[in-house]
């Protein structure tokens, strides 16, 4: 089971992901991930209460890339456990994603 807790900030939306980012959740964050980066400036997926990340959670955060990077959004990613960057990191997604320790990072880089 994974959920979605969406919190505006001043600096863009922050979607704080818990659970499991696989073949059975994906579609989760598929319904909200796409809408979102097409409407804020910036987006923050914080995995820092993510155990796991599957090539089918891994499809749907590369889709919302695409589409931020479409419509102009800062797509960011916070809080990989040390397990779910090795995902990253093996599959090269750890270069296309804009990576950091902490939400509050993130947050902090966005001007």
């Amino acid at each position: 089971m994974m959920q979605i807790v969406e919190a505006a900030k001043p600096q863009g939306l922050v979607l704080q992901i818990s659970g499991r980012l696989d073949s059975n959740t994906a579609r989760d964050l598929e319904a909200v991930l796409p809408a979102r980066v097409q409407s804020q400036k910036a987006v923050l997926v914080d995995l820092s209460q993510v155990q796991y990340v599957s090539s089918a959670g891994l499809r749907v955060l590369l889709k919302g890339a695409k589409g931020a990077k479409a419509s102009g959004c800062n797509l960011m990613l916070s809080g990989l456990a040390p397990d779910v960057y090795e995902v990253f990191d093996v599959s090269g997604f750890a270069t296309i994603f804009s990576i950091y320790p902490t939400a509050d990072a993130a947050l902090a880089s966005v001007g």
